[in-house]
């Protein structure tokens, strides 16, 4: 398999390049030279096969022979590690949960599988790599988690300062060793457009082989479309309609779940749920793409005002916005309603949604609207605990803390605080040895 750049279909290169260079050097992202198709056995019998199995079978026609079978499994059993239930909330409407991983996100699966692609790449390579990556939440610490200890992988993860919950950023900053923590003074827009910057930059390029660990790298985008298919070995048992809601900021999951609708995988419709930074809803509307600054809000991983994978979403229907339309609906949603939805959920059926997912659920709600005869699914893509001091006063008694959590909050705070300036972090970088 072959990508190009979004920016210059000439320009292809491998999957192995791919992953180690992130983004193409015209600041492209990558994109399959073709989306395979896979065949309609293996999705009418889905609920009879092993998850491993689904994963590997899934993922194997985007490596081919660049990763060797036996490894590329391995791979896919440490990715699929842990557990992705399906939990109903209410009738015909279900919270598909992605926090049963290490770092209790969903980003734990891309971040995993980056890590054993990157880690099987570089084994025979003595040059270090740098990984440097953006983050508006989860993204640091799966990727901090997943990449900890990798041989010759430094990781450098920039941060919004203050715009993190209080336990995203000690999982990102206090594991030490080959992590390193920028805390920008600025937003995760702001964080996104250095890390873009630094790709391009030749000077940086010369000290460092770098590479990003954002969804704008295949090997945390791909990946994610692992849990589509395992949602729905579940859901096509009530033989009806499925539709997925997907809280969105940087857009990576929802292309995923898309990509692989486009390979066969039978999803009627997506609804793509922002919060107050809506610029993929406006343009869904009237076909403006135009970013606004972004906005704080309780649903802070979504705080994204110009997501990097709205392009790969807009390629995988040919950029025909009628296509896309007949696919994909999006809404936005205030911090009032976030919080609104939290609650009566809760009142009214015992479940505890976390922001982002409460964002997903209105989502879905309003789509089930005009059809009213679909199975609905929201992600859950956080648990709780991770917003436990943005959640509503009232319910926070009933989250729950997992243990190594607890252990999580004693820890000391390891960051370098920067200026929101490219060339402060830049001179930051270039003043660190590389190991």
């Amino acid at each position: 398999m072959q990508y190009y750049s979004l920016q210059n279909p000439q320009h292809r290169v491998s999957f192995r390049d791919a992953v180690i260079q992130g983004l193409a050097p015209d600041r492209g992202l990558y994109f399959p030279v073709q989306l395979p198709r896979l065949e309609k056995d293996f999705i009418e019998r889905l609920e009879e096969y092993d998850p491993l199995y689904i994963g590997h079978h899934v993922i194997q026609p985007f490596i081919g022979e660049e990763i060797p079978d036996h490894y590329l499994k391995q791979i896919v059993a440490e990715t699929l590690s842990f557990p992705f239930p399906l939990r109903e909330v209410e009738k015909d409407v279900y919270a598909l949960e992605l926090f049963h991983g290490p770092t209790l996100a969903f980003k734990d699966v891309g971040a995993r599988f980056m890590a054993g692609c990157l880690g099987y790449f570089r084994k025979h390579d003595p040059r270090p790599v740098t990984v440097l990556v953006a983050t508006s939440g989860d993204t640091g610490g799966a990727v901090a988690n997943g990449f900890y200890n990798v041989p010759s992988v430094n990781v450098v993860i920039l941060y919004p300062s203050g715009k993190v919950s209080t336990l995203q950023e000690k999982q990102l900053t206090t594991l030490g060793g080959n992590i390193t923590a920028l805390e920008i003074q600025g937003t995760f827009d702001d964080c996104q457009r250095m890390v873009k910057t630094a790709f391009l930059d030749k000077e940086l390029q010369e000290q460092y082989l770098l590479t990003s660990a954002n969804s704008i790298n295949v090997a945390r985008w791909l990946p994610q479309m692992f849990y589509y298919f395992l949602a729905y070995r579940k859901i096509k048992q009530w033989k009806k309609d499925a539709v997925i809601a997907v809280p969105s900021g940087n857009f990576g999951n929802i292309c995923a779940g898309m990509l692989a609708a486009q390979m066969g995988l039978p999803i009627a419709h997506f609804v793509a749920a922002t919060n107050v930074n809506d610029t993929v809803p406006r343009f869904m509307q009237n076909g403006q793409y135009e970013p606004h600054p972004a906005i704080p809000t309780l649903s802070n991983a979504m705080d994204v005002a110009d997501p990097s994978n709205f392009v790969r979403i807009l390629q995988l229907f040919s950029k025909s916005e009628t296509s896309l339309k007949a696919q994909l609906s999006s809404y936005s949603f205030t911090d009032a309603q976030t919080v609104a939805a939290i609650e009566s959920v809760f009142k009214e059926h015992g479940y505890l949604m976390e922001p982002h997912g409460a964002v997903g659920y209105l989502g879905l709600k309003e789509y089930l609207k005009k059809s009213p005869n679909n199975v609905g699914v929201f992600l859950e893509t956080a648990h709780p605990v991770k917003f436990d001091d943005t959640m509503p006063e009232a319910l926070r008694k009933e989250i729950t803390v997992p243990e190594k959590v607890k252990a999580l909050y004693d820890k000391e705070k390891q960051s370098v605080l920067l200026p929101n300036d490219y060339e402060a972090m830049k001179s930051w970088l270039m003043s660190v040895p590389v190991k």
